[in-house]
């Protein structure tokens, strides 16, 4: 099923450079960052890990990383640029043997995968007992906005808007923006907790980062568009 990237990768990896995006460089990556350094030399999956920049920002941490990805323009770049594992693969079929993990990262790429369900229980099946599954993710009034077309609009007396609507539907969209052409997942955030929890899986962090730098800090900040948590599987 297409949903994009592939015709978007080389875009994707020019907005990307080497720092990320806003949301990625001055919201999640040093908290993503800090739920690792808590643990030292695991093996790290990034599942999802595009150009491979935040495998690269893993490196130091772990003992060994690998990204999996299905695009392979992107995963040509990550290879390019590091010489850590890169395998072609999807999230719902991860080619990986059974508690094969310490952590799965998951950063911003539930939204990016048709069945979540399914790639929830393959994300919990690699791990190994008593391992963490990490998550970054947008807030659900965020993709249900996407429904109207997205973004703030303000009325006639100037205040900002955002429109939600279909929000306990799950359903697929189109986003464009800066030569991409992405089709993205909408689900209530009931739909992520209830996979996660009837993985077995049990919430050991949960967080809303806010902006800590960049010029958009301030109008990001007053509302979550983003959430971080962290879920471990049982050791025993």
């Amino acid at each position: 099923m297409d949903n994009g990237w592939q015709a978007s990768a080389y875009a994707w990896i020019t907005l990307m450079g080497v720092s990320g995006d806003f949301s990625r460089q001055h919201v999640l990556d040093h908290p993503m960052l800090n739920r690792v350094r808590l643990r030292p030399s695991p093996r790290i999956l990034d599942v999802g890990c595009g150009e491979g920049r935040f495998c690269r920002m893993l490196a130091p941490f772990a003992g060994n990383v690998t990204g999996l990805d299905p695009t392979d323009a992107l995963l040509r770049h990550a290879e390019a640029l590091s010489d850590q594992r890169f395998v072609k693969g999807t999230a719902e079929a991860l080619p990986f043997a059974d508690a094969s993990f310490d952590i799965v990262v998951s950063y911003l790429t539930l939204i990016d995968i048709p069945d979540t369900k399914r790639a929830i229980a393959e994300m919990t099946r690699v791990l190994a007992p008593g391992g963490h599954l990490l998550i970054a993710n947008l807030n659900s009034w965020i993709t249900a906005s996407q429904s109207k077309g997205g973004g703030w609009t303000r009325d006639q007396d100037g205040a900002a808007n955002m429109c939600i609507d279909r929000y306990f539907e799950e359903h697929h969209h189109w986003g464009e923006w800066n030569g991409m052409r992405i089709k993205n997942g909408h689900r209530p955030q009931a739909f992520y907790m209830q996979a996660l929890l009837n993985a077995g899986l049990q919430l050991t962090h949960f967080d809303e980062p806010m902006a800590t730098g960049g010029e958009r800090a301030d109008s990001y900040n007053r509302a979550p568009y983003l959430y971080l948590m962290e879920w471990q599987k049982p050791a025993g």
